[in-house]
């Protein structure tokens, strides 16, 4: 959770990522890992390629595709955590094909979204809760690493100029006078994290 609420305060963006869960309890995520993607305000485009690799190094590291493959996990960067028509259309194209998977959306201000997907027999939806569970092993936040993966791994789209990565997003002076709240928020997570 530190780590996905981390990422949902790093930039102006929604920010996308697979959720990595317990082999034992595949509801219990462990960890979000990125790829690359394009992100915007509104939508999260994830790199084919880079999608591919994710997939092969969890194979690699021994892990079943139901533990890194099913869990959809992306932040929006207002207040609803209401999924959108593109985050309906997403979940349809990249999750129908599989036996269940799970989108989860936080929002600021911590609201969000959890929903089921059955694609097997008659298929069915459900909402679900979500909490934090504090009773399990976990490692301690590093900010430092989870910089560098968004840095990365996420390629910022303005529709105003062109396609920045998070680097150039830096030396962009137009987008920090167009992004001041943001902008603020990006020079407190360079400050914590060190750089």
């Amino acid at each position: 959770m530190a780590k996905l609420l981390y990422l949902r305060d790093i930039g102006p963006t929604e920010v996308g990522g697979f959720g990595i869960s317990n082999a034992s309890d595949l509801l219990l995520v462990e960890d979000i890992q990125l790829v690359e993607q394009v992100c915007s305000v509104v939508s999260v485009e994830f790199n084919d390629d880079s999608v591919a690799d994710f997939f092969d190094k969890q194979v690699d590291a021994g892990r079943q595709p139901e533990q890194f493959a099913r869990i959809w996990i992306h932040t929006h960067p207002g207040a609803s955590p209401s999924p959108s028509g593109t985050d309906e259309e997403t979940f349809d194209h990249c999750f129908g094909g599989v036996d269940w998977a799970i989108m989860h959306i936080i929002a600021e201000e911590g609201n969000t979204y959890t929903r089921a997907r059955f694609n097997v027999g008659p298929g069915t939806e459900r909402r679900l809760r979500c909490r934090t569970v504090f009773d399990t092993e976990f490692p301690a936040s590093d900010h430092e690493a989870w910089f560098i993966e968004y840095c990365d791994n996420v390629t910022v789209y303005d529709p105003f100029s062109s396609r920045h990565t998070f680097a150039e997003t830096f030396e962009d002076a137009d987008w920090w006078e167009r992004n001041a709240s943001a902008a603020d928020r990006w020079s407190d997570r360079l400050l914590e994290a060190g750089h």
